[in-house]
Order: C-alpha cells, then structure tokens, then sequence
C-alpha cells in the first residue's frame, strides 16, 4: 500500500539512530522542499498573488516548537505568513493533553469548511498529539473529508515530504507513525521571537503517569545529544537569541538513553557558558529526579533563571500513587523546602489536577497543605481529564459537585499564596526582558523578569528584545507596573 493512500500507521523504530542517516533524511527533505517551493511558485503565477499560510498552535512549549519548524518549511516554499485561517496552506497543530483541547480542534475545522468551498486551492493539515490517537483519527477521516493531510508527533521531520505530494494533488495523506529513532532537527524554523527560543533536547516521556497520555502519543523518552543541542544555541546566540528554554517531557532525565553524555546539570552549564546567551530557562522537571545538583548549578549560575516549574499535581500521597508520581507528599514537601532554603530568590510554580479518580475531600485538604506550606508563586490548576487509553480513564469519576467545589477551594489558595508571594517584591530593582507592546496600555510595553514576573512600563516597541533595570512600583497581585532605572539609581 502507497504510504500516501493513508490506510494505517508505520512503525519506524530504526535499530540504530545513526547520525549518518539523521544527516540523509535531512538532505532528502531539502530536496523536497525544494520541490515544494516549485509548485508554491507555480501557484502564485497561477493564482496572481503570492499564497499565504497559517499555523495555529495548540498546547504546550513543544508544540509551539514544532510550530515554529512548520512555518520555517512554509516560509522556505514560498508561503507569506498569515494569522488569518482564510489562507491557502492552514495547519492545526494539536495538543490531546485534554479533551477540551480536542473539542476546540474539532469546532475550528467546521469553520474551514466554509473558507474552503471559496478557495479552490486551499490546503488544510492536521497534526499534532491528537493524530497520534486513533479514534481521533477516525473522526477526521469521516466527518472531515476535506482535511488534505493528516500527520503525528513522530514523522514531523518530513513535512516538506508531505507538503510536496500534497501541492502535487495526492488526496487524503494520513502519514502515522507508531514511533521513530530518528531526531532530524535541521529544518528550517521561523521564530515568533528574534530574541528568544525554545530548544529540543529530549522527545518522548518514560514515566507513564495513569492520567497522561503523553508517552502513547508522543514516544518513549529519546535524547538529543549535547553537541548538536549546544551547536543549535550557539547558532541561535549568533542570530541574536539572548534567551533559551530547554525543553523536554521530563529535562531531569536528558541523557540517560545514551551512555557518556552529559547530565542535565552539566547541560545547563554548557549553555550557560555560550557567549551571547544571558537567560537559560528549563520545562519541565520531575520531582522524583530533580537533583542537588541542578540546584548547584542554578545557583551559581547567574544565567540560569530564577524561576522553577515544579508539578505536583496533587497534595496527597494516596492520589500520588494512583496517578503513578512515584513521590510521596513529604518528599515533594522536602524537595521545595530544600529550594526554598538554598535559592531563596527562585519562584515556584506547579501544575494541580483536581477530580482526578478517587480523590476525597481529604485528598483535597492534603494538597491545600501542600499550597499553603510551600506558597507556589503561581499554579496551573486544571480539572481531570479522562484520556482514552490511559489507566486512569477506567478508573471510578468523582461526583461533579465534588470536583467544582474542589475546584473553587484549589484555585483561591493558589491565588492567595500567589499574591502574598509576588507583594514581596515591590520596590525591589531586578532586570527585565522587553518581550512585546502591552496591548492593554498605550505607551506601555511588557517585561518578563527572571523569576518569570511581568511588569508593564513605559516603553515602545524599540525596545523589543532588550534588557533593563526595572523597579518594581504598583503590586497588582500577579503583575508589577515599573518603570527603568539607570545602574547609579540601582545601586543608589
């Protein structure tokens, strides 16, 4: 069967991750996309203006990576960048992650419908977390007949594959994989920031938490080797990136596929040691495997943001362990009071789920405990999710009073505990990154600090990508207003 007829899914689990033929499957998709760009400047002759594209983002900090190496193809083929999903190349990159998330998806690719019937040459993909579930692909293929392409988390590499055959005609392309060895991060990539970038350096996830369905949709865990992750950042640093996220399901455990390689820590270190680079960032660690170490290196590194992420996901040992966290409330207890004792200046923040299977309003009083003791500087607090395939989701619900009252009960200590944490820091001098226009207030910009606080200040857009001194004056709960100061007044 063609692999374009779309009929199923491809294991393409290579025996070796070679370099070699990481390096070939690059050079083959440049020769796609050099073909593709063929067909888009045919198009345009065709059509009398140049066609657009758009790319919208679902989820989280690796999916807006990927984005990124999608407009970059899109870009390199010809395409002028849209935020308009009226455009003729629309790509849904999806987050599974929640249902919600799904629905969201699904209600969007109604609307292109209609923008379809109107533009003959439309082309509409779908890719993402999503695809990597079958049921989803199921409904795609049956209520959504006018989706062109449909791809997963593993065979992101050959877009400029894809986006050929399908310029050329081939209808209905559902390109799966159930996973890959290879890791091809040379493509090219459109940043939505000149300043800033997210860095690849593991793929995947081992840890099979009862809830995610993350390891089914995205892999088991695979790592990029140091030197090609030090060789991108000294690339970016040269393109006049000053800041870098690096990003994995679970960063503590980079390298421990491949034997000799550096340790997180160790990694952390190297990029901090890049000329050019002045802010490292890191998304997401585990609490089980989160080290002394990688508290050493934070802080002695002043490049290294003061600013840990930190899920917890429930304050009590008993969810714990059905959720398969394999950490106890007093050993997650321990590890933040341990932050909090040497790095008294890093922010905390943690993710919370809510409802999850089993949970009892006395669950739900151990993780308000566990808020109150470490008072997070911020939490994502979400409501359970069942995800089909996962263990948790033939677990016993919880009622759905219970959950929203839970709910209510979560979020006002977080907000509390958040407001407390950021009041701290009024009046206090600390630098800022000028990441964009403030939308709300004319004349005004936003600074992201360190710690990942927001301050709004005077400013216009000349000062994007730029760092200042900034003192903290108006404590707006979660946010600062501030205004720049000179190193005299400072240290003044």
């Amino acid at each position: 069967m063609r692999a374009g007829s779309g009929a199923g899914r491809r294991n393409d689990r290579f025996t070796e991750r070679g370099e070699t033929s990481d390096r070939a499957e690059s050079l083959r998709q440049e020769e796609y996309l050099q073909r593709a760009a063929q067909e888009v400047a045919d198009l345009e002759q065709e059509i009398g203006r140049r066609p657009t594209c758009c790319v919208t983002t679902f989820g989280c900090q690796m999916n807006a990576r990927d984005s990124e190496k999608l407009l970059g193809i899109l870009r390199r083929a010809g395409y002028a960048i849209s935020e308009s999903e009226d455009a003729d190349f629309v790509i849904y990159n999806t987050c599974t992650v929640r249902d919600n998330a799904d629905q969201r998806v699904f209600g969007r690719l109604g609307r292109l419908s209609h923008y379809k019937k109107s533009n003959p040459h439309m082309k509409i993909a779908v890719c993402g977390c999503m695809t990597q579930e079958q049921g989803n692909v199921d409904r795609l293929r049956k209520s959504y007949p006018y989706v062109d392409l449909i791809f997963g988390t593993h065979n992101l590499f050959r877009f400029p594959e894809y986006l050929y055959r399908c310029l050329r005609g081939e209808k209905r392309m559902v390109e799966l994989w159930e996973g890959t060895g290879r890791i091809v991060e040379t493509l090219p990539v459109e940043r939505r920031y000149p300043y800033k970038s997210g860095v690849n350096i593991t793929f995947g996830c081992d840890n099979f938490c009862t809830y995610c369905i993350v390891p089914y949709v995205r892999g088991r865990e695979r790592s990029r080797s140091s030197e090609e992750i030090l060789e991108e950042v000294r690339r970016l640093a040269a393109d006049g990136v000053t800041e870098v996220m690096l990003l994995g399901q679970n960063v503590n455990s980079y390298g421990h596929d491949l034997p000799g390689e550096l340790s997180f820590p160790e990694l952390c270190r190297r990029v901090c040691a890049v000329e050019g680079i002045r802010r490292v960032r890191f998304m997401t660690p585990h609490p089980k495997d989160f080290s002394d170490e990688l508290l050493e290196v934070i802080r002695e590194e002043p490049k290294m943001a003061r600013h840990i992420h930190l899920p917890m996901q429930s304050g009590s040992t008993e969810i714990l362990r059905r959720m398969n966290r394999r950490y106890t409330k007093e050993q997650y207890l321990a590890l933040a009071e341990k932050i909090r004792t040497r790095l008294p200046d890093v922010a905390m923040t943690t993710d919370i789920i809510v409802g999850f299977p089993g949970e009892t309003p006395a669950d739900v009083e151990d993780t308000l405990d566990v808020i109150r003791r470490v008072c997070f500087d911020n939490a994502y607090t979400f409501i359970y999710s069942p995800r089909r395939g996962t263990p948790a989701a033939s677990m016993e619900p919880v009622p759905e009073a219970q959950i929203h009252e839970s709910f209510g009960q979560v979020l006002a200590q977080v907000q509390a505990c958040a407001r407390e944490r950021c009041s701290r820091l009024a009046g206090q001098v600390l630098e800022g990154l000028v990441e964009e226009l403030n939308t709300q207030e004319a004349g005004y910009v936003t600074a992201r600090l360190s710690n990942n606080t927001l301050v709004h200040l005077p400013g216009d857009a000349s000062m994007i990508g730029q760092y200042h001194r900034i003192r903290l004056d108006e404590d707006h709960g979660f946010y600062y207003f501030g205004q720049i100061v000179t190193e005299q007044e400072s240290n003044g």
